[in-house]
C-alpha cells in the first residue's frame, strides 16, 4: 500500500513533502526533488532543517499545524530562494512506510503533508522566453557588426606591417607589433562571433564523464589552491548530446567561476535526476540537471538581468562571450541555463531534457 502510495505522489506536479511525528523527512515527491534540488533517497529520515536550507519559517508553521491539528496555509512563504504558496496538513492516518535501512517505521499519523505552489512559475517561463528572444536578437545584431569590423581590421594590420619594414629605430617596432597583435585578438573575437551552428554530433554519453573531462582541465589551467568537489548521482542514464559541445558549455562556466575566484577557493560539480520539468513552454517527463558552483564574490546585482548578453562580463579582463556561447550550445540541445549569486555561493544550473 505504501508503494502505491508515494507512485500516486510521484505522479503530482505539486511538489509534497511528507514528514513523521518527528519531523523527519519520510517522503519527496519527484515534483518537489526537482523543484527543491533535492533527492528523496538521501533526505529520508533527516530532519526539515537539515533537507532544507534556512527552514525556519517552515519549521515554525509546521510545528504550530501539529499543535494545533488543523491545516495551515501560507499565501507567500520564501523558502529556497524561491517564493511558494505552501499548506501544512497534519496527518491523522497509519501507512507503515519503509526507513532508508529497509525496515519498517512506525506510522504517518501525527506527521504532515507539506504541499508547495511556486507562485513565480509563470514568470519563469515568461523571462525563458524573453531571454531566448533577446539572445538571439543580439546575435544577429552581432553577426552583422563583426562582418563590418574585420575588414578594417584586416587593413589595420596591413598598414601596421608595411610601417614596421620601413622603421629604421628596432624600439619602435615594439609599438607596430601591439597594434599587429591587437588586431589578431579582435579578429579572432570576431570569428568567435561569426563561427556558425555546428551540426549537434549526436551520441548517447555519460554526463559525469564530460564533468571529469572539465575536472582535469581547470585544475591543470589553476593548479594550487583550487579545489573541485563532486556530489554526482550515479543512478543517472545515459544522455544522447553532442560530447564536444557540452564539454565545452561546461568547461566555460567552470573557468568563468576559478577566474572569479582568482585560482583559489572551491568549485562543486553536481548532477541531479528531474521530472516533470517545463523548459521554453515545453514540458519534458524527465531531465538531467548540472550545477556548477563557486565559492566567490559573485556575480553583481546590476549584471543579474543581462548576464547572458554578448560582451557583457564582470571581469577587466574578460571578453564577455563565455556564457553566451554556453547557452548557445545548451540551447541547441533543447536546454537552459539558469543562475542564482550571491556573495560567496553562485550557482549555474544545466537543465537539459532526456528524450
Amino acid at each position: 500500500m505504501a508503494d502505491n502510495f508515494y507512485f500516486s505522489l510521484n505522479q503530482l506536479t505539486t511538489a509534497v513533502v511528507i514528514l513523521d511525528q518527528r519531523l523527519n523527512v519520510v517522503h519527496i515527491n519527484a515534483a518537489a526533488e526537482e523543484l527543491f534540488f533535492v533527492s528523496n533517497k538521501n533526505s529520508i529520515s533527516h530532519s526539515l532543517q537539515s533537507t532544507f536550507m534556512q527552514a525556519e519559517q517552515l519549521a515554525d508553521a509546521v510545528g504550530r499545524a501539529k499543535r494545533d491539528g488543523t491545516s495551515h496555509l501560507l499565501q507567500e512563504l520564501s523558502f529556497c530562494k524561491l517564493l511558494l504558496r505552501c499548506s501544512i496538513t497534519p496527518l491523522k492516518f497509519s501507512e507503515k512506510v519503509p526507513s532508508a535501512r529497509g525496515a519498517s517505521l512506525a506510522v504517518l499519523s501525527g506527521g504532515v503533508l507539506i504541499e508547495f505552489q511556486p507562485i513565480d512559475h509563470s514568470l519563469r517561463l515568461m523571462r525563458e522566453a524573453q531571454m531566448l528572444e533577446q539572445t538571439e536578437a543580439n546575435r544577429m545584431l552581432l553577426r552583422n557588426l563583426a562582418h563590418e569590423v574585420k575588414n578594417p581590421l584586416g587593413g589595420i594590420r596591413g598598414a601596421a606591417q608595411l610601417l614596421e619594414h620601413e622603421l629604421d629605430k628596432p624600439f619602435l617596432r615594439e609599438y607596430t607589433q601591439v597594434v599587429i597583435q591587437e588586431a589578431d585578438r579582435l579578429v579572432s573575437l570576431m570569428d568567435q562571433l561569426l563561427e556558425p551552428e555546428r551540426k549537434l554530433s549526436l551520441d548517447q554519453l555519460n554526463i559525469h564523464e564530460v564533468l571529469e573531462r572539465v575536472r582535469s582541465i581547470v585544475l591543470a589551467e589553476f593548479p594550487g589552491d583550487l579545489r573541485i568537489q563532486r556530489d554526482y548521482d550515479i543512478s543517472l542514464p545515459l544522455l544522447v548530446g553532442d560530447k564536444e559541445q557540452l564539454m565545452q558549455a561546461v568547461l566555460n562556466l567552470a573557468r568563468n567561476a576559478a577566474q572569479a575566484m582568482s585560482g583559489r577557493g572551491e568549485i562543486s560539480f553536481k548532477t541531479r535526476f528531474s521530472r516533470q520539468v517545463t523548459i521554453m513552454k515545453k514540458r519534458y517527463r524527465l531531465a538531467l540537471t548540472i550545477q556548477v558552483i563557486d565559492t566567490g564574490p559573485g556575480i553583481p546585482p546590476e549584471l543579474h538581468d543581462k548576464i547572458f548578453y554578448p560582451l557583457v562580463t564582470g571581469r577587466d579582463n574578460g571578453h564577455g562571450l563565455g556564457l553566451t556561447i554556453t547557452q548557445k550550445l545548451i540551447n541547441q540541445h533543447d536546454g537552459i541555463v539558469e543562475f542564482d549569486s550571491e556573495p560567496g555561493r553562485t550557482c549555474f544550473t544545466i537543465i537539459l531534457p532526456l528524450k
